[in-house]
This record gives structure tokens, sequence and C-alpha cells, in this order.
């Protein structure tokens, strides 16, 4: 079993994240990061590569690309068995991530809120957390997707054990991905059937002028 050498974290609940951190770089993990959960990271001590840095590209957009870039996607989304894959990371400079730990912008919190407009909501449509973890839950066969704090210990366990996770755990944590952005879909889905242009300021342009 190959050992996993890399871990991108960023977390919108980061609950248990440090710890979670410091026990991946204790066994040679290296941790990759963006925005506030890098910020907490270093904050504990610990050694953390910015995205943009592993990237070459910077944060822009006000954050809305972050992780769109296929070095990161390249990482994350190559079958390691496969040589036409290795050749080509090879080629163009792509390293393995072998673990994505993501949790999502809190859209149904958001929407919650009293006074919440459209355009706060569509501000709170999380597009790069998604896509990280269905490229990482699409490729379970190598990559350990994480978007739940309570499966830290599990993970940290296998990886102890073996320095990577087994196969039926990769399966199982790629199942919950799917479960979950399914469900966070539908939500966005729901409240924005509720919306009415016609009564709506957004679409006057005073919400986002």
């Amino acid at each position: 079993m190959r050992r996993a050498e890399r871990a991108l974290i960023s977390l919108t609940d980061k609950s248990g994240c440090e710890d979670f951190a410091g026990a991946l770089a204790a066994m040679g993990i290296e941790i990759l990061s963006t925005g506030g959960t890098a910020r907490q990271l270093r904050a504990g001590g610990l050694a953390v590569t910015d995205v943009s840095a592993f990237t070459g590209f910077p944060e822009m957009l006000d954050g809305r690309v972050k992780t769109l870039h296929p070095l990161v996607h390249g990482g994350i989304l190559h079958q390691r068995g496969n040589a036409e894959h290795r050749e080509q990371c090879q080629r163009h400079g792509i390293k393995p991530i072998d673990i994505v730990a993501v949790n999502l912008y809190a859209f149904a919190k958001a929407v919650a809120a009293p006074g919440c407009t459209l355009a706060d909501a569509v501000e709170h449509i999380d597009i790069g957390g998604p896509t990280l973890l269905r490229a990482a839950a699409k490729n379970f066969q190598d990559v350990t997707v994480i978007v739940d704090p309570a499966d830290y210990p599990q993970v940290l366990t296998e990886l102890r054990a073996a320095g990577n996770t087994t196969l039926v755990t990769r399966f199982a944590l790629a199942r919950k991905v799917f479960e979950l952005t399914a469900a966070y879909d539908a939500a966005i889905a729901q409240w924005l059937r509720g919306v009415d242009p016609a009564a709506n300021p957004y679409f006057t342009g005073a919400e986002h002028a």
C-alpha cells in the first residue's frame, strides 16, 4: 500500500483540525491549506503550505478561486496505478494529494438568518468545496476524503497502522461525501425555488450594484 504524502485541509467547521493536522504532520504528511484554516493551523505551530504557493497562482475574486487548479485536481484525480496518469503528472509537475479534508460553507445557516438577501445567499453557495470533495470521492481508490470531523480518529488510526487508509474506509467516506453534496445542492435548489424574481430587489440591481 502506498503511503500518504500530502493532505489538503480547508474547513468551515474547524473543530479538531489542529489536532488532526498535527497528527498528520507527525507522520511526515505535508499539509496544504487555504485562508482561515491555514492561519489557524499556523497559529497552532504547524508548518503549512498555502495552496497558492503550491499552485503558483494567487487566491482571487474575493476567495471564489482558490483551489480550482490543475495542480490541485490533477493531484487528487490521477489514478496512482495508471502508468499514463503517472507519466502525465510527472511531465506537468503534478504532485499527489492523498487526503482531502473539506467541509462546506454553511448555506442553510446563512439563509436561516433574519434579513438574508438573495445576494447573501449566493455568496454562501460553495463551489470549490464540493468540487474538491467530489473529485476526491470519485477517486476513492487512491484518495481519503473527510467531510466530517467525527471521522478523524479512524483515519488517523489507519494511517498510523499502515501509512494509508483501507479501501473499505475510503469507499465509506466517499459515499458520505456524495450524500452530503446531494443534500447541499438540494437545500440550495429548495431555497431558490422560494425566490420570486418579480418581487426581489436583486433583479433590479439594488442588491448587487
